[in-house]
């Protein structure tokens, strides 16, 4: 794959005209916080029939988790998801953020893990986006060791369950209606804390114990809102574990992991969405910004940041191309391949919006002309689904195991 294809770009062409119809206006208030950003994401469901798209893929796995259907689903075509992150992106990143945990992270999770019951209790209405969801994980100790040094924990308490802990940084938490949390299981035997079970419950606004935070105030991506999540005694039943099991086929440390691919594949879009807008931003005002009775684009330095810029969007783009090749060859990245791609795409995205600031000058400290916007939003790039670091020791850790010599 060399280029998007003519159904491809009528897609783009479609998101593009919604965009500048609908969130470009909006973007004074999605940025200050006065708009939470789901009801314009409903309105993006609405205006490309996405909600009933999603009803009926529900149904389908729905049916198959009923009937027991196993083995391998032939592959889907997750192209028109990526040019909607990519499209999304060049205007309000933290958009994709929500967007994506809610129907991603949370609904999935539950969707995979979750029984029959289950599915229909809290997935449906999260694949709709009819509820908002969020996917609790990490822990204000516990970043960057989110499985080994989680200390939220689980107690068994008869046929039920006593959460208690603290989970930060988790997108959606001001607003969710339902939230996917991982816990230790402390069950009382001493065994070593670090590799203690990890299992999955499911959680509702409201609910004794439960306490969401009001948004944090961030450096960027102010239209996807950020929050802590308390649980103080929280009691739940065996119906609120995923699965109804101690031990669901891939849940607990599984599901994370598998998450954290599919989170750290998606930021490459992402990427690729705010260095296009920045390097389209940068060469209008170099066409258009005159020096010394000249257009600065004529001036070498600044042609040098253009030619960098565009270098960074080809190579961003062709990661993302390569990830379309093998997502309908149904290959599944591996955690490496995915922190590689994550890597170098949420730098070179940083460093594209730095490079669009320096073109503008002035104009790009101030928020009228959006690459100051765009550079807060991309820093974030680099630091959720793992952190530079973190995708460098999971990089080099594959290389040292499994490269050839």
């Amino acid at each position: 794959m060399y280029e998007w294809s003519d159904e491809h770009r009528a897609i783009i062409e479609a998101v593009r005209r919604f965009v500048d119809a609908e969130v470009r206006p909006r973007l004074d208030g999605l940025e200050h916080g006065d708009e939470p950003p789901y009801e314009v994401l409903r309105q993006f469901y609405r205006t490309f029939g996405l909600r009933e798209l999603a009803a009926e893929s529900f149904a389908r796995a729905l049916e198959r988790k009923r009937t027991g259907e196993t083995g391998v689903r032939p592959p889907g075509d997750a192209t028109a998801s990526l040019l909607t992150t990519i499209e999304l992106c060049r205007v309000s990143p933290g958009l994709v953020t929500s967007l994506g945990v809610s129907t991603g992270l949370a609904a999935g999770t539950i969707n995979r893990l979750g029984t029959p019951a289950q599915m229909e209790r809290w997935g449906l209405d999260l694949v709709t986006l009819d509820k908002v969801g969020a996917w609790a994980i990490t822990e204000p100790d516990s970043g960057s060791d989110a499985l080994g040094g989680m200390r939220t924990s689980a107690r068994r308490d008869g046929d039920e369950y006593v959460l208690n802990g603290q989970k930060t940084w988790i997108t959606n938490g001001p607003y969710a209606d339902t939230i996917v949390v991982y816990v230790k299981l402390d069950d009382g035997t001493g065994a070593d804390w670090r590799q203690r079970k990890v299992l999955t419950f499911v959680l509702d606004r409201g609910m004794a114990g439960l306490e969401l935070s009001r948004p944090m105030r961030k450096m960027g991506q102010h239209a996807s809102p950020t929050g802590d999540v308390f649980l103080s005694d929280v009691r739940v039943g065996r119906d609120r574990l995923l699965g109804e099991t101690e031990e669901p086929a891939g849940g607990g440390r599984t599901s994370a992991r598998d998450n954290f691919v599919t989170e750290r594949a998606g930021v490459a879009a992402m990427a690729l969405g705010v260095i296009e807008e920045c390097l389209r931003l940068a060469v209008g005002y170099a066409r258009s910004r005159t020096l010394w009775d000249k257009p600065i684009g004529d001036f070498q330095l600044i042609q040098l940041k253009l030619a960098q810029m565009e270098v960074a969007r080809q190579n961003v783009r062709q990661m993302v191309f390569a990830h379309v090749e093998r997502s309908r060859d149904g290959v599944v990245a591996s955690l490496a391949a995915a922190s590689a791609m994550k890597l170098y795409a949420a730098q070179a995205a940083c460093q594209v919006a730095d490079d669009a600031i320096q073109v503008f000058g002035g104009n790009g400290y101030v928020t009228e002309y959006r690459v100051e916007q765009l550079s807060r939003d991309a820093r974030v790039l680099r630091i959720y689904a793992g952190t530079d670091e973190m995708q460098v020791v999971a990089i080099a850790k594959d290389l040292l195991a499994n490269y050839p010599t």
